[in-house]
């Protein structure tokens, strides 16, 4: 399985999507909230234009083996029942131990063009070789290491159908989270929770134990799978004027690390 690196670069036009209020409540809904929009909300409205990129770089063929890696979000503000247009372009290639990693970069902007988000969607395509050398067009950040100690703040408890329901309410549809056939032919022990779902459950748990109230950046990486069902614990502390946390699953490993709210 091969990559080339000659895919930084490739871009998709702006894509519109239409946000309605149902749409916004139900994603908080699926996620046990009754405040909207969310602050991941953002992963919703993105999901097709992500679509549009990895088929414009030709990596729709190796889906299975994409695994979420890294996501960094930058929100300018909550978006509302609107016309969003998400543009997509792929900003790195670069080696790694157990694959390719593809740094994909959205950037949304309203009707009147002003910006609502932007996203680095780091996407890890295990046992992918890399043609042509580490490529990047622009700056990928990685989130730093944390500093502090960590406290446990809370308890996340993800029901068996937990990632069907968010499945539907984000409108988010990839068959590893719902299809275990599909999930165990692409090498995963059973369907597991969407990335983006284990963060936007810790999210709301350090947003409620912490009383914060707004968000203006969201970074994190993925380091482990979430099975069904199960218990979380999120660990976190002030640093600053950001919030650092991690996300462990019940045997005390983390599936979340380098978490940061700022």
């Amino acid at each position: 399985m091969k990559i080339s690196s000659a895919i930084v670069g490739r871009e998709t036009a702006p894509d519109p999507q239409n946000v309605d209020g149902r749409w916004l409540m139900a994603y908080s809904a699926g996620l046990g909230e009754r405040d909207f929009p969310h602050p991941l909300f953002p992963v919703c409205y993105e999901w097709p234009a992500t679509r549009r990129l990895r088929e414009r770089a030709g990596l729709v063929p190796i889906d299975a083996r994409l695994v979420h890696a890294q996501h960094d979000l930058t929100i300018y503000r909550p978006p509302v029942a609107e016309t969003l247009f998400v543009s997509g372009k792929v900003i790195a290639a670069m080696q790694r131990k157990p694959g390719t990693l593809v740094v994909y970069r959205f950037i949304t902007k309203d009707e009147k063009n002003a910006p609502v988000s932007t996203t680095d969607f780091s996407a890890l395509y295990r046992d992918a070789k890399l043609e042509g050398g580490d490529r990047v067009s622009d700056k990928v950040d990685d989130p730093p290491k944390h500093s502090l100690p960590l406290n446990a703040i809370g308890e996340i408890s993800v029901a068996a159908t937990a990632a069907h329901v968010y499945t539907e309410c984000a409108r988010i549809w990839n068959p590893i989270h719902t299809d275990v056939a599909y999930a165990r032919a692409a090498g995963l022990p059973d369907i597991i929770l969407h990335g983006t779902a284990t963060l936007a459950l810790s999210v709301s748990k350090v947003l409620e134990s912490l009383g914060i109230k707004r968000v203006q950046r969201i970074r994190c990486r993925f380091a482990g799978m979430v099975t069904m069902p199960s218990t979380l614990t999120v660990h976190a502390s002030r640093e600053n004027d950001r919030v650092a946390f991690e996300t462990r699953n019940a045997s005390g490993e983390t599936v979340i690390e380098r978490g940061w709210i700022g």
